[in-house]
């Protein structure tokens, strides 16, 4: 079997992504999925992505995320970006200055702009905070941690230990550490489920390390955000601090190669 793909990256989170409007790939097969996101035997990439067609005239499109596991999984906040920007590469939306896709976590609308994505996230309606974290689902579950130094943090090791605890089972959490290096501007380094390690950038994490600083300050709302695989700008609006609207999520979206990959599984 011959699969033929596209591989794109967000700011050093990777995805293979493949055009699936006819319905031809075994969106089921775990294995073939974990295979395709393999940087050994397979591609490689943090996750796999397929564009799918929505029977909603005012929906450009669907998007189906699985992490590099296998198995399907909540949203992904660069997925969304770097699938947008190949919807629009793929001609498959109407309006590249405005156009709407759904995913797991509901309906996204979107920006493309000479490589540059903006994609509007959900809302967020609940903040759990703690002594020494944040808690909130911004289309995947994420806990924040704010630190002086992040990059002397053994993130992975660091990451596991909160992802598999007790707290947060069954379904485990991603995990961010967030330095904050001026009023607007702080630096992420996320540990991802279905992942299992490090990612260069997570934009849901990213999104939440956001609104996590907003909390812990009450100061700035558009922030500039350093990530090991470059930068990202989240904005967003808020009346009460419980409530968070307007949540955009902007950064590069890059087309890197297309191949076909022989897989028998």
């Amino acid at each position: 079997m011959n699969i033929s793909f596209y591989k794109y990256q967000g700011t050093g989170n990777d995805f293979v992504i493949i055009d699936n409007r006819n319905g031809h790939f075994d969106s089921k097969n775990v294995k073939l999925v974990n295979f395709l996101c393999d940087r050994r035997f397979g591609i490689g990439a943090d996750g796999l992505m397929l564009l799918e067609s929505n029977a909603d005239a005012n929906i450009d499109f669907t998007m189906r995320y699985y992490n590099s596991d296998g198995n399907e999984a909540s949203m992904c906040g660069n997925g969304g970006r770097c699938i947008a920007a190949f919807a629009v590469h793929q001609d498959a939306v109407g309006n590249k200055d405005k156009f709407y896709f759904d995913a797991v976590d509901g309906l996204h609308e979107a920006s493309y702009n000479n490589g540059i994505v903006s994609l509007k996230m959900t809302n967020v309606d609940h903040i759990t905070e703690a002594e020494n974290h944040y808690f909130l689902d911004t289309g995947s579950p994420h806990y924040i941690s704010h630190q002086n130094k992040v990059d002397e943090t053994d993130i992975v090791n660091y990451g596991r230990e909160i992802r598999y605890s007790e707290a947060f089972k069954p379904g485990g959490t991603n995990v961010n550490i967030v330095q904050e290096v001026a009023a607007d501007h702080i630096k992420v380094r996320t540990y991802e489920r279905g992942v299992e390690d490090e990612t260069l950038s997570c934009g849901t994490g990213v999104v939440a390390s956001a609104i996590a600083t907003y909390m812990k300050n009450k100061e700035c709302m558009d922030f500039n955000i350093d990530v090991k695989g470059g930068r990202l700008n989240v904005s967003f609006t808020t009346e009460d601090d419980k409530n968070f609207s307007e949540i955009w999520l902007t950064g590069a979206a890059t087309f890197v190669f297309k191949g076909e990959i022989e897989a028998n599984i």
